[in-house]
This record gives C-alpha cells, sequence and structure tokens, in this order.
C-alpha cells in the first residue's frame, strides 16, 4: 500500500475559489479512478493550509493517478504554494520524478520518500 500526502499553503484571498477546485478535483477523482482507495483534502482551521491524502493499493494505481489527475493539477498552483509531498511506502522512480515535477510546478516544495519498516494494515485491497 502507498499513502501519499502533500501540504500547501492556501495564497491570500483564494481560499473559496481553492476549496471549489478541490471539490472539483474530488469529484474528478471519484469519477475516473475506481481503484483509488481514499482520496481526502483537509483544511486548517484558520483556513491557511491545506493537506491532500490518498492511498493506493499499489505503486500501478498511484501511477494511474497521475497519469490521469496530473493535466487538473497546474491550474491549482494559482490557490497554493505547495511545500512537501511525502509518501509512504515505495513508488517507482518515474513516480518520484514526477512528483518532484509537481512540487517545483506548483511550489518550491520538497519531496520525502518514507520507506516501511513494519505494521499492519487491517485494509482490504482485494
Amino acid at each position: 500500500m502507498i499513502v501519499y500526502v502533500d501540504q500547501s499553503t492556501v495564497r491570500d484571498g483564494k481560499l473559496d475559489e481553492l476549496k471549489e477546485a478541490m471539490s472539483d478535483l474530488v469529484d474528478f477523482v471519484d469519477a475516473n479512478e475506481p481503484d483509488i482507495l481514499s482520496y481526502d483534502v483537509y483544511f486548517s482551521d484558520d483556513g491557511t493550509r491545506m493537506a491532500v491524502v490518498h492511498t493506493h493499493a499499489d505503486s500501478a494505481s498511484l501511477a494511474y493517478h497521475m497519469e490521469v489527475a496530473g493535466p487538473k493539477f497546474p491550474p491549482i498552483g494559482e490557490f497554493i504554494d505547495l511545500e512537501a509531498i511525502d509518501v509512504y511506502g515505495r513508488p517507482s522512480e518515474e513516480l518520484i520524478h514526477q512528483f518532484e515535477e509537481k512540487a517545483s510546478t506548483l511550489g518550491h516544495g520538497h519531496v520525502s520518500i518514507h520507506d516501511r519498516h513494519d505494521g499492519i494494515d487491517r485494509v482490504s485491497v482485494d
């Protein structure tokens, strides 16, 4: 399983537009990515920060997300400054490169990959 988390600062005066754009993106992902396990958008209480968290059964699901939803990301850049992408699990090297491009396109963020050491998962991915 791979968990993807990105964190951004919301540009001043752009919260309402960003919320609308992110709701549209969630609807798009829901309609076009049947294999994604979760796709969630969170805002801080004061509306200055956003986190996007999604879960995939494998690297192929995440690659598909980047291919299908990727063209939807650049317009969101006018509303945010992407600060960090953290990926929990091992994506392909090609995906890591795509994350680095996304981080530089939407902000000045860095990409961190976290390899799984140990744990349990009670999520069925059948």
